[in-house]
């Protein structure tokens, strides 16, 4: 069998590019905070992660532009030999401290610190208990646990019960890593660290979460779901992406000085990459200096999302319960997400169409995510908007 055949006969995306509903790959050729130009026309954004809009601030901007004339456009090698510059090590301090933890290690990609982290830490006969929701950065992770011959239990999502029963048929003496998201990615709601670090406790468990939706949107001054349950000193390592709040590509872990020193010297995911460049790591070191002085720009992350989340309720749509920045919108089918996508999109909103398989059945829908930067303008026009499309299409 040719192994490409497969490839040759995968035709859904060219289906709906012809049925002009196609509504991924679309190319941004401008920016300015809630306000993005695609295909030559102004549209609101609502769907970027860029939660606190730092991507287009003068401060990070400028920042990276030094970088870049200090140290050049790369590192041109791995941290573990030539890689390693003054700029790493200063943001490595920045978030140790900010997250409240001894030390900090920066991976090229939030994608990367999944894998970075979690396998490293495993050996034969230990276990992993993930969240059956969890990132796909963290699935990579586990899969590759899983050479080492260590053990995943996938646990319902958000159920402690399940959980908990999954813990106690293990011996107290035996490796366990307790694997969650802090903000889910689709559906923006938030893990029970509480109850989630309690169990640790009990069953001799260490905790690592993944804040890439947390950081900057929840929890004291955007410090991210430990903050928030206040359990952050009960949390082992935390995991984030500098690609959201961070407006930046890179990713660290943050945890006490020993774990993350034999990270640095275990980690394949480290060792075997190139290290980030100097201008995403000045980018979101400038970042993070803004946020730390504005903490309250999370709050406006969340009450934005939180007036369309209501909005749109009231509007009868079937919008899922949440406290975060993201906000998404049941519809159930995806022939019907594709067509009200394409309807918001040629009234001027961008909005991410999630369907199957990354969804189950019925279950497809359209997620929305809000910035600090949206004025009540935009938030308006994307109620209104949705009330108009909504109405046309029987959705409500």
């Amino acid at each position: 069998m040719d192994i490409f055949e497969k490839c040759r006969s995968f035709n859904r995306p060219n289906i709906l590019k012809e049925q002009g509903v196609y509504p991924y790959f679309r190319p941004i050729s401008g920016s300015e905070g809630p306000l993005v130009t695609m295909e030559g026309k102004s549209v609101i954004m609502a769907g970027s992660n860029n939660y606190l809009d730092l991507t287009n601030h003068p401060k990070v901007k400028e920042a990276a532009i030094k970088a870049i004339e200090q140290y050049g456009t790369s590192c041109s090698g791995s941290r573990f030999l030539t890689g390693t510059i003054d700029l790493h090590n200063e943001m490595e301090q920045e978030i140790a401290g900010f997250m409240g933890k001894e030390s900090a290690l920066l991976f090229s990609t939030g994608f990367q610190t999944g894998q970075g982290v979690i396998t490293p830490l495993v050996g034969k006969g230990d276990y992993i208990f993930s969240d059956k929701d969890n990132h796909a950065s963290i699935v990579a992770g586990n899969m590759l646990a899983t050479s080492k011959n260590a053990i995943i239990e996938r646990y319902k999502h958000k159920d402690m019960n399940d959980l908990e029963r999954r813990l106690s048929k293990i011996s107290r003496d035996v490796g366990k890593l307790i694997v969650t998201d802090g903000v889910f990615s689709t559906d923006g709601d938030i893990a029970q660290l509480d109850i989630i670090t309690s169990l640790a406790k009990e069953y001799n468990a260490k905790v690592i979460i993944d804040d890439a939706h947390s950081f900057g949107v929840i929890g004291s001054g955007g410090k991210g779901t430990g903050h928030y349950f206040g359990v952050q000193d009960d949390i082992d390592l935390v995991m984030c992406t500098f690609s959201k709040t961070l407006a930046s590509i890179g990713g660290f872990v943050a945890g006490d000085e020993s774990v993350i020193n034999y990270l640095k010297h275990k980690s394949p995911a480290l060792i075997y990459s190139a290290s980030p460049s100097p201008g995403s790591v000045a980018s979101a070191l400038a970042a993070l200096k803004i946020l730390k002085q504005n903490p309250n720009l999370p709050s406006k992350v969340c009450a934005n999302a939180n007036k369309v989340r209501n909005g749109l309720r009231d509007l009868g749509f079937n919008v899922l319960e949440g406290q975060t920045a993201i906000v998404p919108i049941i519809i159930g089918e995806d022939e019907k997400t594709f067509a009200i996508w394409k309807m918001l999109y040629d009234e001027g909103i961008f909005v991410n169409a999630f369907v199957s398989p990354t969804t189950p059945p019925g279950m497809q829908m359209l997620r929305t995510s809000f910035m600090a930067s949206h004025e009540e303008e935009h938030l308006d026009f994307i109620i209104d908007t949705f009330k108009k499309v909504g109405r046309k299409t029987d959705l409500i």
